[in-house]
């Protein structure tokens, strides 16, 4: 005779039912030839980090032309993964509608070589004076967090470019181990919540172009 649950049918229901839910949110999760098919439809927030920079700020001799501040710059790896970043969206017909990004130059460096179009510029989105150091307040967290729940334009991606601390500090446990370029990818609902559902590492995108 089977032994009887301590739960009742009613309360094996609702256990199904909650882990039916959990299983579709794990179910969400996409990756590979998937995350882009969803991401051709549009709707999705991609939070990047920008790529790659060394830690300091560039000799005078070193700097880039359009660098007179001699911020921090992207190596060549950056400029190179960048580059083939924003090849691999073109080759793939991901359409980017809305890019948003950090002052810093490091960011807008990143845009530029990846070719996304003209950003909008938030002093928000700015990393501080203390680079990985930096204390990033709620003001500057609550602002990233909704540009991650707001829905793009139909038929477009929206694309932010900031630093770690920012994104560490909006997102959590989301975030974590952020490397450099890579992306964080929403869902918004439109109701003013958003889901992540992907990360795409900086140097994953001429793959996915490959297979896609």
């Amino acid at each position: 005779m089977a032994a009887k649950s301590k739960f009742g049918f009613g309360g094996v229901l609702l256990i199904g039912f909650i882990l039916g839910l959990a299983t579709g949110a794990r179910a969400e999760t996409l990756s590979g030839p998937e995350l882009v098919s969803a991401l051709k439809q549009g709707g999705y927030v991609l939070v990047m980090r920008h790529a790659s920079s060394p830690p300091v700020r560039p000799a005078k001799a070193d700097a880039d032309p359009g660098n007179p501040n001699r911020e921090r710059q992207l190596d060549q790896a950056g400029r190179d993964a960048a580059k083939a970043m924003g090849e691999a969206i073109k080759t793939l017909h991901i359409p980017i509608g809305n890019v948003i990004s950090s002052p810093a130059y490091r960011a807008l460096e990143t845009v530029r070589l990846a070719g996304l179009g003209e950003p909008m510029t938030f002093k928000e989105l700015a990393e501080g004076e203390k680079g990985m150091k930096a204390t990033i307040g709620k003001k500057k967290s609550t602002f990233l967090r909704h540009r991650a729940e707001e829905r793009p334009a139909a038929g477009t991606n929206t694309v932010v470019v900031s630093h770690t601390p920012n994104i560490k500090a909006a997102f959590g446990k989301e975030a974590a181990g952020i490397m450099s370029g890579e992306a964080l990818v929403f869902k918004p609902d439109g109701k003013g919540g958003t889901m992540l559902v992907g990360r795409v590492k900086i140097a994953d995108w001429p793959r996915l172009a490959t297979e896609g």
